[in-house]
């Protein structure tokens, strides 16, 4: 039996039953919608397509992240039942979680001297974050010790990739991730952005793309592009949607089709309401494991 725990955050955008299934323990963001609070509850307080409903029709959405206090009392749970912990948070680069989370990893280590606490930067986000942890606790599982699994973690994450469509840039707008200008244009133009993380975690705009098809395609090409051995593909692959599921089963049908050698079909998952209050419906992302990424 393991002596240590390996821990998220509900933005890693897994279902409830894959979390426990695979023994990986989370902990809730927060969010509000039309002033009213909720937990990132994996969409037990509010159900996804209500949620994304809710957003298409000019609800007002806000999130907040785990704070420290939070941190603390959850990391607690595990030390007194004498558990070490590896963390990983949400990628610094649109969050500032971790920080919350080394501010209770200091306190508690005095309280706790006898106990380890391991916080890592994921540098990833939704269920690409959540492909990392399943790799994780399939490391886990054939006898990792924590501190292989710690350094393991910081020296593999970078060759986890994340690329991302949106088919309604309505809220790309009203965030502020691009100009109304730029939007109007885009709209009439149908073009479909399409996005990666880079090195920093950050979530970066890469081309334009007319056309849904297109943006599919286009999406699917970047993972022959990327990916560990190319069409030899075997490892596992990923995808969220956000209330879009059939665009979601287009890019993974593509796939299937275009790498035999994938490890088990395509695991669709929903974007939470964390991710999603900033993305809205219509943001469709793709994982899988390839060479390190970069800037």
């Amino acid at each position: 039996m393991n002596d240590y725990i390996i821990s998220c955050c509900s933005t890693a955008d897994l279902a409830e039953e894959h979390f426990a299934k695979r023994g990986i323990r989370y902990i809730c963001f927060h969010f509000e919608l039309d002033g009213k609070q909720y937990a990132d509850d994996l969409g037990k307080s509010i159900g996804f397509h209500d949620f994304y409903q809710a957003m298409v029709n000019g609800a007002d959405t806000k999130t907040s992240q785990v704070n420290a206090e939070e941190y603390k009392a959850y990391f607690a749970s595990f030390l007194k039942e004498g558990k070490d912990i590896l963390h990983v948070c949400l990628s610094s680069g649109i969050s500032g979680s971790i920080n919350s989370a080394m501010i209770a990893k200091e306190e508690l280590e005095e309280e706790y001297p006898d106990r380890k606490i391991y916080i890592v930067d994921s540098l990833a986000a939704s269920s690409g974050f959540g492909l990392l942890m399943d790799k994780m606790a399939d490391l886990r599982d054939q006898g990792m010790s924590l501190e292989e699994l710690y350094q393991w973690t910081n020296e593999n994450k970078l060759k986890l990739h994340l690329w991302f469509f949106s088919t309604d840039l309505t809220f790309f707008v009203k965030g502020g991730r691009i100009s109304k200008t730029s939007g109007w244009v885009g709209t009439m133009l149908n073009i479909c952005p399409l996005l990666n993380v880079n090195s920093e975690g950050k979530l970066i705009p890469r081309y334009k793309i007319r056309t849904k098809k297109k943006v599919i395609k286009a999406i699917v090409d970047k993972m022959e592009e990327y990916a560990e051995n190319g069409l030899d593909y075997n490892g596992k692959c990923y995808i969220s949607q956000s209330d879009c599921y059939e665009d979601a089963r287009q890019v993974a049908d593509l796939i299937e089709a275009r790498f035999p050698k994938l490890n088990g079909k395509v695991e669709i998952n929903d974007i939470g309401t964390t991710i999603g209050s900033h993305t809205g419906p219509g943001t469709v992302a793709l994982f899988f494991w390839g060479d390190e990424r970069g800037e």
